[in-house]
């Protein structure tokens, strides 16, 4: 019985692991811009917080789009748990070189998703997974874009209530 319902899938055993690996992935990351909400909140940084905050419900969504087509495909989603966040950051520059760091490694996966399902010709993921990497030029982008404000206006005093004024969610 159990090989006719992996029959009935529409996706491959590899890559709904490598999904659900990635399902995990972006949970975490939204458990982590939640902690770096709070940690910019706590710091007077309200446009940053507000910033992250909308991060980590936009990482949610990336879950969940995740979730329900590995659901929808026939395959088994699995619902993640969090361990292992960083609250503790020094300065609000850390914070946003964390987050790039944080997406280049959402990025990677993404690619070896992608790599998996050319190679194993699971034509539908790969076909899905291409919004998302096309979100992930996007993500890792405003990162870089952000960090940029740190070398034209500086990392201290007032410059980091300008930069923070500037930082808008998307």
């Amino acid at each position: 019985m159990k090989d006719i319902a992996r029959q009935r899938m529409s996706i491959k055993i590899s890559t709904m692991d490598l999904l659900n690996n990635q399902i995990k992935m972006e949970a975490h990351a939204s458990a982590s811009y939640l902690a770096m909400a709070s940690w910019c909140e706590q710091n007077a940084f309200p446009s940053s917080a507000d910033f992250f905050y909308h991060q980590a419900s936009e990482e949610r969504e990336h879950m969940m789009k995740i979730f329900k087509f590995v659901a929808d495909c026939g395959g088994n989603p699995i619902s993640p748990s969090v361990e292992n966040l960083n609250h503790d950051f020094s300065t609000l520059e850390e914070v946003f070189e964390t987050a790039l760091d944080q997406e280049i490694t959402v990025t990677k996966s993404i690619y070896n998703i992608q790599s998996a399902a050319r190679k194993e010709q699971d034509f539908l993921v790969e076909n899905f997974l291409q919004w998302f990497i096309t979100e992930q030029l996007e993500e890792e982008k405003t990162f870089r874009d952000i960090l940029d404000l740190f070398e034209v206006m500086g990392r201290e005093g007032i410059a980091l209530k300008f930069i923070d004024e500037r930082i808008k969610p998307e």
